[in-house]
């Protein structure tokens, strides 16, 4: 930035011309160099991985009442396509860099869109992928994730790290599991997940909150007591009685006449159980109470500057506390979407990691209810990839496809994020003066 000033005489005085501030330039090569290094190994990948034939892709299921027809298409010539495209786009980048542009976010999706075409019809080289079913495994992995999303973009942007999305999502996961058994009622179970998760977050409040230990280390210890106490239960309690404890029903699916008829959506969307139309109806309703109600604006106003909150009258320790409390409860219920939607039953540890998951989600989505909720969508699309690759005889070794997930949640929470700012006071506890 620089400053230019000119002086002159009036009467003998000195005159300043008008300041004129000049905004130096910013270039950012991180977007470029990104898009050309995963050109090139997909260069490398087609090239040395050559493969010949089509790849198949079923857009309808045989319960469609539209059926459409399937896509044909070509490995190789899908492959140098994309190629070129990829470079393209990365070029494009490099020039918009140089001008001190952004790279827009619909160019990076463009990119990613025919990279992942690419990369499917290569993997898929005489074989078929059911799209739908694709898409509908990857729906289902991830609404835990974004309930669990959903509950950690309260929590911090009320100022607590939330470190304790797995321990929430695992007792949510208990005691729905052991609730819905005894009542044979699915709904109780969906309400005691909503307590478990609710007296996870109240000791990760109180700790945090009224006796200012560190809200990482609580969000740790309280992960790895609720893994080892599900666990012990599991063994001494259910297992035992399994038909008694751990045989919860399951909410059934429930398409939505019209919309469920819609090609490749309906099924993915709308012939879904209750817990993930309650997901729908979750991102909707945290989005707008955070942005646009005297609650989200009180409880970013805490997370933000909690000093100032406090000069106008707000009880900032009380706010964290409910809302933390709050966001817990979002993360029960997608532990409940294990044992009543899902899998059917309790297992030891059967949130696999989701929790942390789903926190990076929080910080992939910049602490944005939408955000937060495509990112999760992201990550559990990856997990069922590596699923389908696997089912279909896809020549990546069987090793990767098990860390294609963590893989994807790595390089988009440091390649793709960058520098941002959370929540200015997230983790600081407050001490009133």
């Amino acid at each position: 930035m620089s400053l230019q000033t000119t002086a002159g005489s009036t009467g003998g005085v000195p005159s300043a011309a008008p300041i004129v501030l000049e905004r130096a330039a910013v270039r950012s090569w991180k977007p470029p160099i990104g898009l050309g290094i995963f050109a090139v190994l997909a260069l490398l990948l087609f090239t040395i991985g050559h493969r010949e034939g089509s790849a198949t892709f079923r857009l309808s299921t045989d319960s469609d009442v539209i059926q459409l027809p399937p896509i044909i298409a070509n490995v190789q010539l899908v492959t140098i396509v994309a190629i070129v495209l990829l470079f393209l786009i990365a070029a494009l980048s490099a020039v918009r860099s140089y001008r001190a542009e952004k790279t827009p976010a619909w160019l990076i999706g463009i990119y990613a869109f025919v990279l992942l075409a690419a990369f499917l019809t290569w993997a898929a080289a005489g074989a078929f992928i059911p799209i739908p079913g694709l898409l509908v495994g990857a729906v289902g992995l991830s609404v835990p994730l974004v309930f669990g999303a959903l509950g950690g973009v309260i929590s911090e942007r009320v100022g607590v790290v939330n470190v304790a999305i797995e321990g929430q999502l695992l007792a949510g996961a208990f005691v729905s599991a052991v609730v819905a058994s005894i009542t044979q009622n699915p709904f109780l179970g969906l309400l005691g997940a909503i307590v478990a998760g609710v007296l996870v977050s109240f000791v990760l409040a109180t700790f945090s909150i009224k006796y200012i230990v560190d809200q990482v280390i609580v969000g740790v210890v309280l992960n790895v007591l609720v893994v080892g106490l599900t666990s012990f239960l599991f063994s001494k309690v259910l297992a035992p009685n399994a038909e008694l404890l751990n045989s919860p029903p399951r909410f059934p699916r429930l398409p939505i006449p019209i919309l469920g008829e819609i090609p490749i959506i309906g099924p993915v969307l709308f012939r879904q159980t209750i817990i993930v139309y309650l997901v729908y109806i979750a991102v909707a309703v945290v989005w707008f109470a955070l942005f646009k109600t005297k609650w989200g604006l009180r409880l970013r106003a805490v997370g933000e500057h909690p000093q100032a909150a406090d000069t106008v009258g707000i009880n900032v320790n009380r706010t964290r506390f409910w809302n933390v409390s709050l966001a817990g409860a979002i993360a029960g219920l997608g532990g409940a979407y294990f044992t009543l939607s899902s899998v059917g039953a309790f297992n030891k540890e059967m949130t696999a990691g989701a929790g942390f998951i789903a926190l990076a989600a929080v910080i992939f989505g910049r602490w944005d209810p939408i955000r937060a909720t495509f990112a999760a969508l992201l990550f559990g699309f990856a997990s069922n990839l590596q699923n389908v690759l696997s089912i279909i005889g896809s020549p990546v070794p069987s090793e990767f496809m098990l860390m294609l997930p963590y893989i994807v949640t790595i390089f988009a929470v440091a390649g793709l994020v960058g520098q941002v700012r959370g929540p200015a006071a997230s983790g600081k506890p407050y001490i009133k003066s």
